[in-house]
């Protein structure tokens, strides 16, 4: 099948180089990434939910930046 795809200027140099450098064609070696990139997805998508305990409590403490790592490891080591 024939389809259009647009693709970035230096992303497509670069897939054709690894194409020319491993002896396929630029079709072979984007399909082969496109059915390595789905097979990914699907073992992925098949994994168990991660469920997260949570715990009462009033929140923040006053003053901690959840931003600000530097605060929270001197908040964390007090």
């Amino acid at each position: 099948m024939r389809t259009t795809v647009r693709l970035d200027d230096r992303l497509l140099a670069e897939a054709k180089k690894r194409a020319a450098e491993s002896g396929k064609t630029l079709t072979s070696l984007l399909e082969d990434a496109l059915r390595e990139a789905l097979a990914r997805r699907g073992v992925h998508a098949k994994s168990k939910p991660v469920r997260l305990k949570t715990f009462k409590g009033g929140g923040v403490r006053a003053g901690v930046d959840l931003d600000d790592s530097a605060s929270l490891l001197d908040v964390m080591e007090s």
